[in-house]
């Protein structure tokens, strides 16, 4: 067995609902093992075979969720070891006293590009951002929150179909 995480994207925001407990019975119902749910925001860790096709994995979740809960659905999904290496990668200090530590992820590499594009406009007072594999690893002080500049750039509508966005606290607990 090979241990997953899948990230939903848009989920328990903007009317689309879907508990935890629901979201655990699907992911079961489509034959997924050791399915464990974290937090209510579309975080799941589960177990599929090894011989699994990641690529038709990730459809047919995608097609499972829109089919029950009737939305777009779009994940993120990654093995056990991707993502312990994503964390372990964070470059900043995730334990900064008034900042909160997140990564995002994103399924298109360009959108993640233009994202990085002239971080040098970011004030280093409310933002730091740096390009990962496949990530952005985003610093954010607690005081700015939603009203950075960046946390703005992100929240621009041509992002919002390829980006998701995790508290790295929240991705510890999915690893523990």
């Amino acid at each position: 067995m090979v241990q997953y995480i899948a990230l939903l994207r848009g989920v328990n925001v903007g009317g689309i609902v879907i508990r935890s407990v629901e979201l655990r019975e699907l992911f079961q119902e489509i034959g997924l093992h050791e399915v464990r749910t974290v937090l209510a925001s579309g975080n799941v860790a589960f177990a599929a075979s090894e011989d699994a096709d990641r690529t038709m994995l990730k459809q047919r979740i995608e097609r499972a969720l829109g089919d029950r809960f009737g939305y777009d659905a779009w994940i993120v999904l990654l093995t056990r070891v991707e993502l312990e290496a994503i964390v372990a990668a964070f470059p900043f200090d995730a334990d900064r006293e008034g900042w909160h530590p997140y990564v995002l992820f994103g399924s298109d590499e360009a959108h993640l590009d233009e994202l990085a594009a002239d971080l040098g406009e970011l004030d280093a007072v409310d933002d730091v951002v740096e390009r990962g594999h496949g990530v952005l690893y985003w610093h954010n002080r607690r005081a700015s929150g939603i009203g950075s500049a960046f946390a703005k750039r992100t929240a621009r509508a041509r992002y919002k179909p390829t980006t998701t966005n995790r508290n790295l606290r929240t991705l510890q607990k999915l690893l523990a």
